[in-house]
């Protein structure tokens, strides 16, 4: 779901560098990221940007301006967090989410998005920077799948991803992470190509949810919740791309990572 096309070749290096391939190995994996780029393109479009307040009868975008009972909740990360592949503002994640906090809460949510298309863990850094300009009440955060193509230590990324949910923390904001999601999902990816991405991107996942668990933010597990459904059902829950989800895809990840908001939000207690 984050895999830039351009990141396949890397990938394929990565794999052959690590697992120490043979040859024509490590000659079918760069033929397979030749294949995956060709099927997947380059991506043109932008994601919509519905930032904006949200009313608990589902009312918004309004635009943004003070309020007497309100909420704040910020999205930054990569494509995925942005809404790339969504056919409509409404089908956003942080729309989504936004909607669901101020029903939930009875309260107008002011959501800012600072997530962008591309971004990688140490691409957080300018994000925060901003968010942290006026600290929201809550923070979501998806990234990491452009860290594999990438080729940056898990470790490191993990720790990169743990530092930036402390910032947030440190000034008086809720963070959830929703870890990064499995790259083996993406059927366009040939074997065993994809099952490289697959290995890497859940032992990301991993490596993210435990430097967090030294944190105060919450993370939600979104390989192990959707790579079930996106995978016996590819063709209702990715958009035209393959690649990105859509509007289907983008409303069953809000679905897993709201209740972990609306509980950093004060709104639901934890059991």
């Amino acid at each position: 779901m984050l895999l830039g096309p351009r990141g396949f070749r890397t990938l394929a290096l990565t794999a052959g560098s690590v697992g120490g391939l043979s040859g024509a190995a490590y000659s079918l994996l760069t033929t397979q990221s030749r294949q995956a780029r060709t099927i997947i393109g380059t991506p043109t479009e932008r994601p919509f940007l519905a930032d904006g307040h949200y009313l608990p009868d589902g009312t918004g975008p309004l635009p943004l301006a003070d309020a007497d009972r309100l909420l704040t909740l910020a999205v930054l990360g990569d494509s995925t967090a942005a809404g790339l592949g969504a056919e409509s503002p409404d089908h956003l994640p942080g729309v989504l989410l936004a909607r669901g906090l101020a029903e939930e809460s009875t309260q107008a949510v002011r959501l800012t998005t600072h997530a962008r298309t591309g971004s990688r863990t140490p691409d957080l850094v300018p994000q925060v920077d901003d968010a942290l300009t006026t600290p929201p009440d809550v923070a979501v955060i998806i990234v990491g799948g452009n860290d594999v193509t990438a080729r940056l230590s898990i470790p490191t990324s993990a720790a990169l991803l743990a530092a930036q949910a402390r910032r947030l923390l440190d000034a008086g904001t809720a963070v959830v992470v929703g870890t990064c999601p499995d790259l083996g999902a993406i059927m366009p990816i040939p074997q065993p190509l994809r099952t490289v991405a697959r290995r890497w991107s859940l032992a990301l996942a991993r490596a993210q949810a435990r430097e967090l668990s030294r944190t105060e933010a919450a993370s939600v597990p979104l390989a192990a919740l959707l790579s079930p459904h996106f995978l016996s059902r590819p063709q209702d829950l990715f958009s035209g791309d393959r690649f990105h989800p859509n509007g289907a895809g983008y409303a069953l990840a809000a679905g897993v990572l709201l209740p972990s908001v609306c509980t950093a939000a004060g709104v639901w207690r934890e059991k």
